[in-house]
């Protein structure tokens, strides 16, 4: 039986890697929300330690539920990203 449903939907991918990028603070609830998705502290935990994002994680109290957010000087030019999320890293009048 292909395993491929354990991973995170390429959608919620982006949508994640897209609202780090826009400066959002956001939540598991916002991802499920927004795309239906329920592995954002997979993708959370993916970008911080395979492709080194900055991301800044907070506890909200007193249910604990996570936020994750990005550094406002973050340079996207800097960041790698996932196959699903390439085209975000595009810099408008770079090639």
């Amino acid at each position: 039986m292909p395993q491929a449903h354990f991973y995170s939907k390429p959608t919620s991918v982006y949508w994640t890697c897209k609202a780090l990028l826009d400066q959002r603070t956001i939540s598991q609830l916002t991802q499920i929300q927004n795309v239906k998705g329920w592995r954002l502290g997979a993708i959370i935990h993916r970008l911080k330690h395979e492709y080194g994002w900055p991301i800044c994680t907070e506890y909200r109290q007193p249910d604990g539920m996570a936020l994750y957010s990005m550094p406002p000087d973050t340079d996207r030019a800097k960041l790698r990203f996932p196959k699903s999320a390439k085209a975000l890293g595009v810099v408008e009048g770079c090639e």
